[in-house]
């Protein structure tokens, strides 16, 4: 059994979309998602700096953009639906949604405009950030970032979850962490996926209700609950949701392991869910697309454990 996941944001590296483009195909699809998106992707993956993408209305529409690029050279429309799960991580959700089948490219790139600016324009309304909270017990943690005023936005596996909310809370609870943790503050822009993103959702709402879509063709994985959506429009709605709910990857990750997978396949720019499973999915193999020099063995991982 296969996973198939695309990451979040923060996942993104400066130039990372090179290789990528000397193929025409691909260099052709990144222009029509450019076109899509509104925002210059062949720019922004090539030659754009490292702020420029940390940026909230850049890196969103980039890393979709590079999940559905990789998919594409690996050819995924003959896979077996008995054989393979997708889930994406927070913005991973959209290419996710594109691969299951419920979105299509243009609409991906179309909601992701809306998602990227509309989110970019609550975060600059308040001072917010996040932080990671590695270590430590579970249920100690969690009640320090409550004791904080802060929201657990990411729940990413054993040994991990993410406090969101404003600056001078996060550093509060940096000075003062939970028995045997460590808080990293994290470099983006915003208190993502909590009630400080609720203009954002509007705004998607707002957006989505124009869409048209399907239902899912492959099992898709909620990072709502960790649960199986079968439903076209449950799943955009979800979408809509997520900005201001928490991301339970490490539910994700549990579902995976109940559908006995085993392999995991990150879609560019990949590194991070695969970190995450070699440590909440003990003894599943995994691997992670970086450049074009990884589709070969991509192609046989998906053989080996979706054939």
């Amino acid at each position: 059994m296969l996973a198939i996941v695309c990451p979040g944001q923060g996942s993104q590296t400066q130039g990372f979309l090179s290789e990528w483009i000397r193929d025409e195909a691909s260099r052709a699809a990144l222009d029509a998602y450019s076109q899509h998106s509104g925002t210059d992707l062949v720019t922004h993956g090539t030659v754009s700096d490292s702020e420029t993408i940390r940026d909230t209305a850049v890196a969103q529409p980039l890393i979709v953009a590079a999940s559905l690029l990789s998919a594409s050279a690996l050819d995924l429309s003959a896979l077996n639906p008995e054989r393979v799960l997708f889930a994406g991580h927070s913005v991973g959700e959209v290419p996710a949604a594109v691969l299951a089948g419920v979105l299509t490219h243009q609409q991906a790139l179309e909601f992701i405009k809306v998602r990227a600016t509309s989110m970019a324009a609550a975060a600059a309304a308040v001072p917010t950030s996040m932080a990671a909270v590695v270590g430590g017990a579970e249920d100690e943690v969690r009640q320090a970032i409550a004791d904080a005023g802060l929201t657990p936005a990411n729940a990413n596996g054993p040994g991990q979850i993410v406090a969101a909310g404003e600056l001078d809370k996060l550093a509060a609870l940096e000075a003062n962490p939970p028995t045997r943790a460590r808080v990293i503050p994290l470099t983006v822009a915003g208190a993502f996926h909590t009630d400080f993103m609720a203009p954002a959702q509007q705004s998607l709402a707002a957006a989505a209700a124009e869409f048209t879509v399907t239902d899912p063709r492959h099992r898709l994985i909620s990072n709502r609950d960790g649960g199986y959506v079968t439903s076209g429009e449950e799943v955009l709605q979800r979408l809509v949701d997520q900005v201001t709910r928490p991301v339970r990857w490490d539910l994700c990750m549990e579902t995976m392991a109940d559908a006995e997978v085993t392999g995991v396949l990150e879609l560019l720019p990949g590194g991070t869910l695969t970190g995450l499973a070699k440590r909440g999915l003990k003894g599943v193999k995994s691997l992670a697309v970086k450049t074009p020099a990884d589709i070969d063995a991509a192609a046989e991982f998906i053989a080996e454990h979706a054939g």
